[in-house]
C-alpha cells in the first residue's frame, strides 16, 4: 500500500515504522528537523527484538499525500481542524483516513473539514520519541478501527505487518475506553511527571483514579455510552502492564509544548456540564494542568 502519515510523532512514527519494514511505502508528513534525519538516515525505530533504520519517505509539505490509498491521521488533538485542512486539497478521491488520535470526537470533527468520511480508530500503543526521527515502543501496539469499505483489506495487511488491527462497529465504545483511561492516568502522570508504576504506589493515587473513572462513567451513560462493567479494573490493571510508561500529556508537558487536555479530561467536563452530572475530580485535574501549562516560561519541567 501506498501510505501517508500525517503527524510524525511518536505514534505516526510507530506505525509507519512499522508498515514500511513489512515493504508499504510510506511518507511521513513531519517538522523540518525529522524530515533531515530521515533523509540522511532513516527512521531509527528501537523495540525489543529489533533496533534499525528503517526506510520511509518524510517531507514537510502535505501536498505529497497525493499519491496515498491510506492516510493514518495522527496529529494532536488541538490541531485536528488545522491539519485537516492542510491536507483537504491533497487527498485522492479513494483515499481512506483512519483517524489515529486520543479523545473520542476527532473523527467526526477531521470528516467535516475534509467533507468526507474518517474512520475512528482506537490505538493502544506505549511509544515515546528520543529525537528527530528515532521512534522507541515500549508495549503493545494493536488498534481497533471502525468499519469502512476498505476497513477488512486494511486490517489484513496492518496485521501482516505486526499491528494486530480489529474491525468493530462498537469502536465509539472502545474510544470511551480509552478515554477513560486517559483521564484517569494522563494528568496524574503529567502533574507529576513520573511513570504510571510511580504514580500508583504512592497512597490515594488510586482513590482519585476511581473517583475520575466513576465521572466518566455517568457522562458516558448520559451520552447512552454502555462501557464495560469491569472498566473500573481495567483502567487501574494498566499501569500494572506498563510501569514505565510516562502518559503522553507527561511527555508533552516535559517538552514544554501544549497538551490534549481539553480533549480528555476537558471533553468530559463539557459534557458532563451540558448533561448536568457533575465532575469535580476531572474538573480539577483539567485546572491544574492548564495552570502548570500557564508556567511554561518558567523554565524546563523535572522528570522523576
Amino acid at each position: 500500500m501506498n501510505i501517508g502519515v500525517m503527524g510524525a510523532g511518536a505514534v505516526g512514527c510507530y506505525y509507519g515504522a512499522m508498515l514500511a519494514r513489512a515493504g508499504h511505502a510510506v511518507t511521513l508528513i513531519g517538522r523540518p528537523a525529522l524530515v533531515d534525519r530521515v533523509g540522511a538516515s532513516g527512521l531509527r525505530l528501537e523495540m525489543d527484538g529489533f533496533d534499525g533504520e528503517v526506510a520511509v519517505r518524510a517531507a514537510t509539505d502535505p501536498a505529497v499525500l497525493a499519491g496515498a490509498e491510506i492516510v493514518l491521521f495522527c496529529v494532536k488533538s488541538t490541531d485536528t481542524e488545522a491539519a485537516g485542512a492542510a491536507i483537504r486539497p491533497h487527498l485522492a478521491p479513494g483515499a481512506t483516513v483512519f483517524s489515529f488520535q486520543n479523545g473520542v470526537d476527532n473523527a467526526e470533527r477531521l470528516a467535516a473539514v475534509l467533507g468526507r468520511p474518517v474512520v475512528p480508530t482506537v490505538v493502544y500503543v506505549a511509544s515515546g520519541t528520543a529525537g528527530p526521527g528515532h521512534v522507541r515502543h515500549f508495549g503493545r501496539g494493536d488498534i481497533v478501527i471502525g468499519p469502512s469499505a476498505a476497513s477488512d483489506a486494511v486490517a489484513a495487511q496492518f496485521a501482516a505487518a505486526g499491528i494486530p488491527t480489529t474491525v468493530s462497529r462498537e469502536v465509539a465504545r472502545a474510544l470511551w475506553g480509552k478515554l477513560v483511561t486517559n483521564c484517569a492516568h494522563n494528568a496524574l502522570s503529567a502533574v507529576a511527571q513520573v511513570s504510571y508504576g510511580h504514580m500508583t504506589a504512592v497512597p490515594g493515587v488510586t482513590d482519585v483514579m476511581a473517583d475520575v473513572v466513576d465521572e466518566c462513567v455517568a457522562v458516558a451513560r448520559g451520552l447512552g455510552i454502555a462501557l464495560a462493567p469491569d472498566i473500573k479494573a481495567i483502567v487501574l490493571g494498566v499501569a500494572a502492564s506498563m510501569p514505565g510508561q510516562h502518559s503522553s500529556t507527561a511527555q508533552d508537558m516535559a517538552r514544554r509544548k501544549p497538551t490534549e487536555i481539553d480533549h480528555l479530561n476537558g471533553y468530559v467536563v463539557r459534557k458532563g456540564a451540558e448533561l448536568g452530572i457533575p465532575t469535580p475530580v476531572n474538573r480539577a485535574l483539567l485546572a491544574i494542568v492548564k495552570l502548570l501549562e500557564s508556567t511554561y516560561a518558567a523554565g524546563p519541567a523535572r522528570r522523576g
